[in-house]
């Protein structure tokens, strides 16, 4: 059985009248890819300072690799990698010299460490005298990733890793993410992109600092509970309301260019008949399986209710 890593118990913080984390609970296992998926201003930002011992939590604990996060600080730094959400390096260095740098801050050196890091490096290395600032966003990111890993930590803290770069970029970095997460590394990352969720081995589904939801993505599509349907009409611009209207939706929502409705009953004849009476044409429906983004909408309006 996987041990915990990472506990947090009855975790509170907030910014003078704004509740950024609220009572948050949660283990998290060695060795495990651990995702918290959620809008900007859920908490994450907040709750990855807190396990990085950059912030003191108004109240509640946390500990990582048994160590209290804020009691044994110093210990923590050393066993941890994080790679916050803004590119943090120095951007008038080079490549080279900011991981020598980040490298000596923790006694090691890239000679000895670059093993750890050889698949990311390597791809960046061939701009090793570029200075960080003139990077690419996705070279970046593979640089902080090296320097977050440079002096062998147990526990990576990534916070929004992948915001701002490109569809590529972001692919490469989670293939990079699964090759350290099977080399034994604890991995938590945060991410507003919930297609991502489904790259973890567990997700927290985390909004206005509270946790909805911890399960792993396909136990939490799972446990759905309800028909989704995907329409789309002749009359798009109507669609939403429309559907809205009926009594036996729960809940719709625009999804890319479509419109998914909650269904209390899977009754797609029905739903056409009544979508043509109110003078929508070309009606395309189906039962379609949820994304986590419909798992964490239906979490949300059920909390609201």
């Amino acid at each position: 059985m996987q041990t915990a890593e990472i506990r947090i118990e009855h975790l509170f913080k907030s910014y003078q009248n704004i509740v950024a984390l609220n009572d948050i609970n949660l283990e998290i296992r060695q060795g495990e890819l651990f995702g918290f998926i959620g809008p900007d201003g859920a908490g994450k930002t907040t709750l990855f300072r807190i396990l990085s011992s950059l912030m003191i939590p108004d109240k509640g604990k946390a500990s990582m690799m048994g160590l209290d996060v804020v009691a044994n600080y110093k210990e923590i730094r050393k066993k941890i990698g994080y790679m916050p959400g803004r590119f943090s390096l120095y951007q008038d260095l080079t490549v080279e010299e900011n991981l020598r740098f980040f490298a000596g801050v923790h006694g090691a050196s890239i000679e000895d460490n670059y093993h750890l890091i050889k698949d990311i490096y390597s791809q960046i290395e061939p701009f090793k005298d570029r200075p960080s600032g003139k990077l690419s966003g996705g070279m970046k990111q593979k640089l902080a990733l090296s320097c977050a890993l440079i002096h062998r930590p147990k526990v990576l803290l990534l916070d929004e890793p992948t915001t701002g770069v490109d569809a590529v970029s972001r692919q490469e970095f989670w293939a990079m993410l699964k090759k350290l997460r099977e080399a034994g590394l604890t991995i938590l990352v945060s991410t507003p992109y919930m297609d991502e969720a489904s790259l973890c081995d567990r997700v927290a589904l985390i909004q206005k600092g509270t946790i909805m939801d911890v399960a792993t993505p396909d136990s939490m599509i799972a446990q759905f509970g309800f028909p989704l349907i995907s329409v789309r009409s002749s009359k798009m611009n109507l669609l939403l309301d429309d559907l809205k209207s009926l009594a036996e939706t729960k809940m719709a929502y625009r999804f890319g260019d479509a419109v998914h409705g909650i269904m209390e009953l899977d009754n797609k004849k029905m739903l056409i008949e009544a979508l043509l009476n109110k003078g929508h044409e070309k009606i395309e429906c189906e039962t379609i399986t949820p994304t986590i983004e419909d798992c964490f909408l239906l979490l949300m309006q059920t909390k609201d209710e």
